[in-house]
């Protein structure tokens, strides 16, 4: 076992920091590895012939977020602007933010000459408005400093907006749909996006909280489902292919998987089930911890790996205790 915090406290303290094992982190959400549904290809297509948002769908993990890095990555574009919904969130907040408080303080410290503008900072789609714009178009709105990268296309995401308030969808209905924006701050001026540069915007949604009609209407829709067991080692093939062994007997994962998939079936009774991204983590600890990918979990050497690193796999106390039990008796040969 390649413990890094050891089982018995230490005597003395090391003489330098520990090495930590690399992770690749940029590996696990690398768009050039995206593996996608045939449904979902569609969706993105009819998305883009029709210039409107798409809206996913999903279980966490099954690739929502992952799936906007990978539209920019296959259209050539720059790396997605990312808005994250916050609890908070309004309309305003997807496009742009105004400091009132600091124009304010400096104004009553003599400071009457700055430009308005310049208390402006832009978010992900008022940020993409702008890059499909000339920078002398829109050049009385930008903020001094402002670098201004040429006009461009953009891939937003607009990523779990279910933690948004209620009236969030309706507020954004025309903007998202008419691709523009006003600033009161600046009487009310209002940019919009150049139609040949027009952005791409990817919503996602974790729950199943109903959306307005209007604002599905402006949608595409789809729901990502959960992988089956082959395209699920064929995930964690391409995530994890850095640990794994070339041209290998790829055992361990699909042990891994063939568990997991057990795991989520109803009659198992587990509250939270695992995703793509805890069978990943528990793969890739497994591994880190010195388990041979080319050996079944039912090795006697390997099964303590698999229990050790349960942690990755089962979220909840009560699931963790009926996952265990399970891998004990399965690690055995028998039935779960």
């Amino acid at each position: 076992m390649n413990q890094i915090y050891p089982q018995q406290p230490s005597r003395q303290s090391p003489a330098g920091p520990v090495n930590l094992p690399v992770w690749n982190a940029r590996r696990m959400q690398d768009p050039a590895s995206y593996i996608r549904d045939p449904g979902l290809v569609d969706a993105v297509n009819v998305a883009l012939i029709l210039r409107q948002p798409l809206m996913v769908t999903g279980e966490p993990g099954t690739g929502k977020t992952v799936l906007a890095a990978s539209i920019a990555w296959e259209l050539g574009l720059r790396p997605p602007l990312v808005f994250e919904t916050k609890s908070t969130s309004q309309a305003r907040n997807l496009f742009y933010e105004y400091d009132a408080l600091g124009r304010f303080t400096s104004q009553s410290s003599g400071n009457t000459g700055i430009p308005a503008s310049n208390y402006l900072s832009f978010n992900a789609l008022g940020e993409a408005i702008l890059r499909t714009n000339t920078a002398q178009k829109i050049s009385e709105i930008l903020p001094s400093g402002y670098a201004h990268l040429g006009q461009m296309r953009s891939v937003v995401l607009i990523d779990e907006i279910e933690k948004a308030p209620r009236d969030f969808p309706n507020d954004i209905l025309n903007e998202i749909e008419r691709m523009y924006f006003r600033i009161p701050e600046l009487g009310n001026a209002q940019i919009e996006a150049d139609p040949d540069f027009y952005p791409i915007v990817v919503m996602t949604n974790n729950s199943e909280k109903s959306l307005p009609d209007a604002f599905l209407r402006r949608c595409i829709y789809y729901n990502i489902p959960f992988p089956d067991e082959e395209r699920l080692n064929a995930v964690i093939l391409n995530r994890l292919r850095d640990s794994l062994p070339v041209d290998g007997d790829l055992v361990l994962a699909r042990d891994a998987v063939r568990f997991a998939m057990e795991m989520r079936d109803e009659s198992v009774g587990i509250e939270k089930k695992p995703g793509t991204a805890e069978i990943l983590n528990w793969v890739s600890a497994m591994i880190q911890l010195g388990a041979a990918p080319n050996l079944t979990i039912r090795d006697s050497k390997q099964s303590s790996f698999a229990i050790r690193s349960l942690s990755a796999l089962a979220k909840i106390g009560i699931d963790q205790e009926i996952i265990l039990r399970a891998l004990k008796i399965w690690c055995d040969g028998g039935q779960t």
